[in-house]
């Protein structure tokens, strides 16, 4: 199994740049000058002091000093032999070796097993290294596998968006244009509670359609239209406010910003972010005209936003609830709904690689809502 291969290593600095031969060598090298200059500075103080004229018992004890020089160089010139010989096999080559392994498996082929015989530690670190390598790819062979299916599944969930906009649409349709229509004809004939079930089932139909978009627009997050580019989130308030702007009217609602940045973003998306945010604060009003403010600071490599609003505010233990996709905290004759407006803004946050939360400690009366979005790279 070939797969993509391992970003290039990082470069090694100082003293970290010489491989660990080199390292052996220049101290052997540097142990046999020294003890090479050791020895010859005793052999030319021996001449000196035989140059002296010593009695005949020291001149021989020097020539048994001269000869155990000898030896002891011979000596060590074989344990040196013996220790570079060791060194090669031993500890060099095994590394060598367990090093080119490593640069076959960081190349791609993932497949490749580690295995070193000598010496003990390398065996026992190759070995528990190839054991990572093995879980790696079982990981990976799994989340292909996952993937294969997840792409599987989305397909079948593209094909139920396309039969769920209009195969299931036109019943509803069909049942809410002729149950008007029924009122229409028969309606001198048909008594009060006649004229309560149909505006019931009038009523049921519309609602139904509304909960079929809601759920195509949130099922479409992340899969069509998906492209995240430098976007103007100041434009994109504009645009929400302008498909709010019959309901900001007739509320006498009043929504105003901070100097809103650029961002890397999905501009349709962030249309519905702040047109779903808006909708809820003026929705979800106080007896006080709706008042509401999109804010912005800066955050690290991020943009912090903020809604707040003076309406009627969230407890805070709820604050995980109003997020989930179809959980109401009001009834539906009180305020109308799919449920949905939350999740389907949590759900492009998350697209967007941040953050949407309520805001339990901010100041004053009402709802705040904070989310984040990526920064430009200018601004950064």
């Amino acid at each position: 199994m070939s797969i993509h291969p391992l970003p290039p290593p990082e470069q090694p600095t100082g003293l970290g740049r010489l491989p660990v031969a080199r390292w052996f060598v220049a101290t052997g090298l540097a142990s046999v000058i020294a003890l090479t200059g050791g020895i010859v500075l005793t052999v030319l103080m021996i001449e000196a002091v035989r140059d002296a004229g010593p009695r005949p018992t020291v001149e021989a004890q020097l020539d048994r000093l001269n000869a155990a020089l000898v030896v002891l160089f011979v000596v060590v010139v074989a344990v040196a032999v013996g220790l570079a010989f060791i060194v090669r096999y031993t500890v060099l080559k095994p590394i060598a070796q367990l090093t080119e392994q490593v640069r076959t498996v960081a190349g791609g082929d993932f497949d490749h097993r580690l295995r070193v015989d000598r010496p003990a530690e390398l065996a026992e670190l190759s070995s528990h290294i190839d054991a990572m390598r093995g879980r790696v790819v079982a990981a990976w062979r799994t989340a292909e596998d996952q993937a294969d299916e997840l792409r599987r599944s989305n397909g079948e969930l593209e094909q139920f968006a396309y039969v769920a906009s209009h195969d299931l649409q036109e019943p509803l349709r069909k049942i809410a244009s002729f149950t008007q229509m029924l009122e229409q004809r028969y309606g001198d004939q048909l008594d009060d509670r006649a004229k309560q079930y149909i505006h019931y089932s009038v009523d049921g139909a519309k609602r139904m359609q509304l909960l079929i978009n809601d759920l195509l627009d949130f099922s479409r997050v992340g899969r069509t239209s998906g492209e995240r580019v430098v976007t103007d989130t100041g434009e994109a308030l504009r645009l929400a406010l302008d498909n709010l702007s019959a309901m900001i009217e007739d509320t006498g609602a009043v929504v105003t910003s901070d100097e809103l940045p650029k961002v890397i973003g999905n501009r349709l998306q962030l249309v519905q972010l702040f047109q779903n945010l808006v909708e809820n604060a003026v929705k979800f009003r106080s007896e006080a005209p709706p008042r509401v403010h999109i804010g912005v600071r800066r955050a690290g490599e991020m943009w912090e936003f903020s809604c707040s609003d003076n309406g009627i505010g969230v407890e805070p233990k709820y604050a995980d609830r109003i997020f989930l996709i179809f959980q109401r905290l009001h009834p539906r004759d009180v305020y109308p709904g799919t449920g949905i407006g939350l999740a389907l803004c949590r759900k492009i946050i998350d697209f967007h690689g941040g953050q949407l939360w309520l805001d339990g400690d901010a100041e004053g009366p009402g709802t705040t809502f904070r989310w984040t979005l990526p920064a430009t790279e200018e601004d950064e």
